[in-house]
């Protein structure tokens, strides 16, 4: 459930087929800067109601899904 709303926001915010985001696709990968991740953060957070910190580690998709909510 959180992955499929990480990819819907990913999808309707870079103009991405969803079919193509998978957890292993980084944000490199999807032609997102600094700001545009930051931006993207601050989306996920309204969405899933949580605090995000902005980290090195943060990388994919997967990398996103497993700080929300524990998924990969």
């Amino acid at each position: 459930m959180v992955m499929e709303k990480i990819v819907k926001i990913l999808a309707e915010n870079r103009d991405v087929d969803p079919s193509l985001i998978t957890p292993e696709t980084t944000f490199a990968e999807l032609g997102l800067d600094s700001l545009d991740t930051v931006e993207l953060l601050m989306a996920f957070e309204e969405e899933f109601g949580i605090n995000l910190e902005m980290s090195e580690d943060l990388k994919t998709v997967g990398d996103v899904a497993k700080l929300i909510g524990g998924e990969e």
